[in-house]
Order: C-alpha cells, then structure tokens, then sequence
C-alpha cells in the first residue's frame, strides 16, 4: 500500500489518457487528428509550455457531456486510490469547455457526481478549484464567476493557470477580490516560468493561501524567507518541471534544497496523462533521483495534508487528523 497522500495540485483536464480520449471521441462523434493511443502517446513529447497546452487543450473537445466529465473524474479518482491518495484538491477549466459550447453547469453536474460519491467508492475526500485562464482576460475570469454562482456548494476555492510568462497576477486582482467576498480559497500558479517577483504579487495581489508550483521562489533569498516564515504551502510538480524544461533533469529539481530551506513544500502530478506518472510514481520518482530518505517522503505526505484545505469545521479536522495518523503509522517496506 502507497504512502498515504493528499494531491493538492491536479488538473483534472490532465488526467484525460490516451484510451480514454479515443473512447470519448468515438461517442461523441468527434475525429482526433491521430491514427491510434500509440501515436497519441508520441505526441506528448513537449519543448515547452505552450506547446503542451496546445494538445492539452485540443483534446478537450472529446469533452462534450456530463457523462464524460464524470467518466473523466472517476477514472483519475480510481488511479488516484491506488496510488495512496486519500484527500485530492481538484482544478477545472470551464473557460476553456465555455469557449467551445460546453456550458459550466454541464461540467460542474459531471465532475459533482464523481466526486459526491468518491469517498464511498474511492476512500477519497474530495475539493473542486475552478482555474481562471491567466492567458485570457480579467473581464472573461469575472463572467467565469458570475457563471459559477449557482454551483459556489460545489467549489471550495479559485485558482489561476495556463501560460504564466506576460500575464503576471495583478492582472486578475478585481476577480480574486470578488472570489474572497465569496468566501472562497485562493491559490495560483505563480514562480514555474514567471518570475520570483509573480509569487510575491500573489501573495499581496491575490491574497493566496497556497502556491501552486513556486520553485523559482529559491532565486530570492528574501522571499523564501518570507514563505517560511508565514508557512505558505507549495504545490511542486517535479515531473511535470522536468517536462515542461522548468528544470533540465530531475536530478537538479530544487525540491529537497527547499525542504532543507524549511519551506512547505508538498508533491503532485500536475497532468499526469501527459508527463509520465501519477502522484506516488512522482513520490517515488524524487526519492531516486533526489536520494530522499524516508522521513523526508513522510514529510512531504504530512505537508500535503497540513496545506489542505480541510479545516473549518470538526468533520475536516477529524479528517485531517485521521489522515495524519496514517501517514505517522505508515510503514515502508
């Protein structure tokens, strides 16, 4: 049995494999550019970003149904139990469903469904982000939320993703202001391609409790001291760094020079149809190549359980509490 975990950092779009994706299509009559999975699979040989976004959001047009967002999600909820996870924080992209015809609701009563019903298939509890694209406007993130109104029972907080560099956070000041009157959590991706100075604008723009990815954080010794000090938590995503050429090799990945930092550093998969692994598979894949001993792993998995956002209220914390025991019991084989 895996380390037990909670994945904090997932994209749910990400989780769409290749067999899936032509099952999809076939059902909703929609024609991949790609002869079979095997030449989809050679296709996620990325050079950067954005040309991972490209097939990313390509393929969303298998998409069309809520039968297929709750498919979706029950097969990355099923992968999700075998790997360890035991709480997973979940991102969606409606703007990117909306822009192609596929109305929010249709989304949030697919992916609701999976979800509402994963602690009893699964043994997973479970939290929905919706993500803003950053490469969109400020005025489509607030129609985004005004869409979202009716389904605010369903999603615990706000994020930001897609391509980083030339759309820093303040951009999307006015919509994160709107999301925290909502009573929503606020998290975004900021310090991956963008700059150290984006996870500061986070920070005091946005009001972000978390940072999703952040590694780039180490280049300023004063904000790591900063992130220390106020025990902000970061999502890495080693493999997807090592896919995307944040980082060359996973040899050179910061992660445990930023855990010897004293940051809250946890570890998902990010998109794991696309970089090559689901979260215990990244676990296992930094305790090679990064030499981590064994605490260090029981450190990550209680940090991902400490920067969740099960809190609140007493049924959280005796999650959280529960969880935390499994990860101080567990025993590596």
């Amino acid at each position: 049995m895996p380390l037990p975990k909670a994945e904090l950092h997932l994209h749910i779009e990400g989780t769409l494999e290749p067999e899936l994706a032509f099952s999809l299509a076939a059902r909703n009559g929609v024609t991949l550019p790609y002869a079979d999975t095997e030449e989809l699979r050679k296709a996620y040989l990325f050079d950067d970003l954005q040309s991972f976004l490209d097939l990313y959001y390509g393929l969303m047009a298998v998409l069309r149904t809520e039968a297929d967002f709750e498919e979706l999600a029950d097969a990355y909820l099923a992968r999700a139990a075998r790997q360890g996870v035991r709480h997973a924080e979940i991102f969606f992209d409606p703007q990117a469903h909306m822009a192609r015809g596929v109305g929010i609701a249709t989304v949030m009563e697919g992916l609701g469904r999976a979800l509402e019903r994963s602690e009893e298939r699964h043994g997973i509890s479970t939290r929905l982000i919706m993500c803003f694209l950053r490469d969109q406007s400020a005025e489509s993130a607030l129609e985004t939320l005004e869409a979202a109104k009716p389904h605010l029972h369903r999603i615990v907080g706000v994020g930001l993703d897609s391509a980083e560099v030339g759309h820093p956070p303040a951009k999307f000041r006015e919509v994160y202001e709107a999301a925290a009157a909502l009573g929503l959590r606020r998290v975004a991706h900021a310090g991956e391609e963008g700059p150290p100075a984006y996870i500061t604008e986070a920070l005091d723009v946005l009001g972000v409790e978390r940072v999703d990815h952040g590694l780039r954080c180490m280049e300023d010794p004063e904000l790591v001291e900063r992130l220390v000090r106020e025990r902000v938590p970061l999502t890495l995503c080693p493999l997807s760094n090592v896919r995307l050429r944040a980082i060359d090799v996973l040899e050179e990945h910061p992660l445990a020079r930023m855990m010897d930092a004293g940051l809250l550093c946890t570890v998902n998969s990010d998109d794991p149809a696309y970089f090559g692994g689901y979260v215990d598979d990244t676990f296992h894949a930094v305790r090679e190549a990064l030499a981590l001993d064994q605490e260090r792993l029981r450190e990550l998995a209680r940090n991902s359980f400490e920067a969740s956002f099960l809190d609140g209220s007493a049924q959280d914390e005796a999650l959280r509490a529960r969880y935390l025991a499994e990860v101080a019991e567990y025993s590596f084989d």
